[in-house]
């Protein structure tokens, strides 16, 4: 074909064999993006910002791959939110080093060691975001940090990372994470030597199943939540918003919760319906209350299963930070509810709660214990903060519905707001004898051997 020339990279690998596209697949200059290739600028730290599926992990893999082949990356940082994301995503993913690999270069991945090596010999390790500790001490000259959004410990990660960034002539390292209004995020953006580069979901749309933009990414077009991750936009605060970005950054706790607490409970607010989809969790916040007067959030366990499901999942984060009770709200199912968690343990104290105000009402004075600084996080929990910069005092504007903050702000009403201490044991006391009157009440089944009726209670001496 005379003076041919291919209008779009799309065209140029519908006209390959498939010999001729496996070969182009290894040529990652000639079908990256702009947005996808390394800057030319003299950088320490490349910020590749983009949407979900926009390729930042192919981004990400191809760059640490070009380092090693050029002799610059000896000891490499791979870095992720989990061990497990690491593993499945930078490494054995579908756009992850080992599929991405040429295979003259393929590296050699030990899973027990966490380590990968190239024939070079260049090594990289595989870091979780959740043990900043374990970057304390190691030295590195290349690294790649993913999805640096959701870093549990993110600020003791990054800066344990940066003072080991010291090996070879030029250490560079890239972060390539979907987007939030997270401070870490904002200080590297404002740092003299990072380069950054944006990339939206509709950029890869080739490469991308079309049921996905017409099932998901319609799903959130024009709307905010689709604005940060689709169009990987950094979303400054709700205007009249309740809790601002500043004050959950001022309320994470870099170090370890005090462990001796005064008290702690499970808020849990129930699903109004029946799915199993992301839409209808129930939100389960463990909360306690420090012997500083403070609170802490503890740990999010929302989750979107059946309600045998969630119940187990409640009762278990009641027995794993030692919980005196369970809070939940009975507006969704009532006396339903209660029976659900009293199938999983039928011991375990719950306390049921009304929502006779509304969210707004209820949450005020929640944010007003955060603004005087008596509500702390034990950890990174986006998705919780995500739902809790939604409440404005005009409303809530999320887009689902905030079953995180509901369970949170349950909890922390009980521990912060409503009646404590003695009154409260009492309470609990007169629980445990109506229930263990019930089965006193009931006549012995047979067969129950004599340690069964000694764990009920009805063994007699």
């Amino acid at each position: 074909m005379k003076n041919w020339k291919p209008k779009t990279r799309k065209s140029l690998r519908a006209r390959l064999s498939p010999s001729g596209a496996l070969a182009l697949a290894w040529r990652w200059p000639l079908i990256a993006r702009v947005e996808q290739r390394t800057p030319r600028a003299d950088w320490t730290t490349w910020l590749y910002l983009g949407g979900r599926g926009a390729g930042k992990t192919r981004s990400g893999a191809e760059w640490v791959h070009a380092r090693v082949a050029a002799g610059f990356a000896r000891r490499i940082a791979l870095v992720a939110a989990t061990a497990a994301d690491a593993r499945d995503v930078m490494v054995e993913g579908e756009s992850g080093l080992l599929k991405t690999a040429r295979p003259w270069a393929r590296p050699l991945f030990e899973p027990s060691k966490h380590k990968l090596t190239w024939p070079n010999g260049a090594t990289a390790m595989l870091y979780s975001a959740e043990e900043p500790d374990a970057l304390r001490g190691p030295e590195h000259d290349t690294a790649w940090c993913d999805e640096l959004a959701k870093w549990n410990y993110a600020q003791g990660a990054w800066d344990n990372l940066q003072l080991g960034l010291r090996l070879g002539e030029r250490p560079q390292q890239m972060v390539t994470t979907t987007p939030r209004a997270m401070a870490l995020l904002k200080t590297i953006l404002a740092r003299s030597d990072t380069v950054v580069s944006r990339g939206t979901t509709y950029d890869n749309r080739e490469n991308l199943p079309p049921a996905f933009f017409d099932e998901v990414i319609r799903r959130y077009e024009g709307t905010r939540f689709g604005r940060q991750e689709i169009l990987a936009e950094i979303l400054e605060d709700v205007p009249g918003a309740l809790w601002t970005r500043a004050m959950l950054d001022a309320a994470f706790v870099p170090a370890e919760p005090p462990r001796a607490m005064a008290r702690v409970v499970v808020g849990i607010d129930p699903s109004g319906t029946r799915g199993h989809d992301e839409r209808d969790a129930v939100g389960i916040v463990v909360a306690g209350k420090g012997m500083d007067g403070s609170a802490y959030i503890l740990a999010d366990w929302t989750c979107s299963l059946s309600p045998a499901g969630w119940a187990n999942r409640a009762v278990d984060a009641f027995r794993r930070f030692g919980a005196d009770r369970i809070v939940v709200e009975q507006n969704f199912g009532g006396a339903m509810v209660e029976s659900t968690i009293r199938a999983a343990d039928a011991y375990v104290p719950i306390k049921n709660v009304n929502a006779s105000r509304g969210k707004i009402a209820r949450a005020e004075p929640i944010a007003a214990l955060y603004e005087q600084g008596r509500v702390k996080h034990a950890g990174s929990f986006p998705e919780l903060e995500d739902q809790l910069i939604a409440f404005t005092r005009d409303g809530y504007v999320g887009q689902r519905s905030p079953d995180r903050a509901d369970a949170a702000i349950w909890a922390l009403t009980e521990l912060m707001l409503a009646q404590t201490g003695e009154e409260g044991w009492l309470e609990y006391a007169r629980e445990q004898l109506e229930l263990r009157k019930k089965e006193e009440d009931k006549p012995p089944t047979p067969g129950w051997t004599k340690a069964e009726m000694i764990r009920k209670g009805l063994w007699r001496w």
